[in-house]
């Protein structure tokens, strides 16, 4: 069976048309058509149902899509395995949302530039989620906050970046006492189900402030702009730039002191892809200024 079939298949499903995936593949859509007759023909079941332009998995599709996605992962390691001399080869990689759009593209930038035969898959998510993964072997490593746990035994961290816990108010607002502003002003608060959230909580009982909440959310981008719309003051860490454009606001230093947010990368041990996490590791290090 070629294996380039079952990656057209697997891209058909995703993209849900033969055009689309034609597109993506390179190819006309009729050799994409062929490469799916073919395959169905090896397999003996129908995988694709056409409806006009788009197509949708048949049962019998549904069934072999998540198989068929694990053997080109297979074949992908196999092939790192075989070039262990060279650094290439496709690296499954998280991040969660302010790594995501902060401190990754710079780290890839570097890699790219220096290593051009690298893949990276990228899969966003949560923290909590994304240690399970690199735990579970579904993905090499990731960009998350650090764990309030040991990790097992299987995993290793490295700390890229510490972040300040800091108040942010409308520019107006500069200058004036960062706990009188607490009691007084209307609370964004940073979801006390996250990591980060949680240090903001701890911080106002510490300081012994009951707030006037008026939201509640997870998403700094999105209670930076509510800062800036007059809402309310938030305390939040200081995430890494890019923030959103146009914003009117002053980061004002607390003073008590706080556990700061912390972002490293966890990784797997016995990832086949150890030379590109250490590769990735390197680039992260130098990207952050913890070389």
């Amino acid at each position: 069976m070629d294996t380039q079939f079952l990656n057209t298949f697997v891209v058909v499903a995703d993209r849900g048309s033969m055009a689309a995936a034609a597109r993506v593949l390179n190819i006309t859509p009729a050799a994409v058509a062929q490469q799916i007759r073919t395959l169905e023909r090896e397999l003996g079941a129908p995988l694709i149902a056409r409806a006009g332009r788009t197509v949708s998995l048949t049962e019998e599709g549904s069934r072999i899509l998540q198989r068929a996605r694990d053997l080109l992962r297979d074949v992908a390691d196999m092939r790192s395995i075989a070039n262990d001399s060279e650094v290439s080869g496709e690296l499954r990689l998280g991040a969660c949302p302010t790594a995501l759009a902060g401190m990754l593209p710079d780290i890839l930038a570097r890699m790219v530039d220096k290593f051009p035969q690298i893949n990276v898959f990228i899969r966003p998510g949560y923290s909590a989620e994304l240690y399970r993964a690199v735990e579970a072997g579904e993905l090499d490593a990731a960009l998350v906050l650090q764990a309030p746990y040991n990790l097992p035994k299987t995993c290793d961290w490295q700390l890229l970046r510490e972040e300040p816990l800091v108040m942010i108010a409308p520019a107006r607002m500069a200058g004036r006492d960062p706990h009188d502003l607490l009691r007084t002003e209307p609370l964004i608060r940073y979801d006390r189900n996250q990591w980060g959230g949680r240090v903001a909580d701890e911080y106002l009982r510490a300081a012994g402030i009951v707030p006037r909440e008026r939201f509640e959310l997870n998403g700094l981008n999105a209670i930076a702009v509510m800062v800036d719309r007059g809402l309310g003051v938030s305390l939040v860490p200081d995430w890494a730039r890019p923030w959103p454009e146009g914003l009117d606001l002053v980061r004002i230093p607390l003073p008590l002191p706080s556990e700061p947010r912390r972002i490293g990368m966890v990784w797997s041990r016995s990832s086949v892809r150890i030379r590109l996490v250490t590769v990735l590791l390197q680039e992260s290090r130098a990207a952050t200024g913890h070389a």
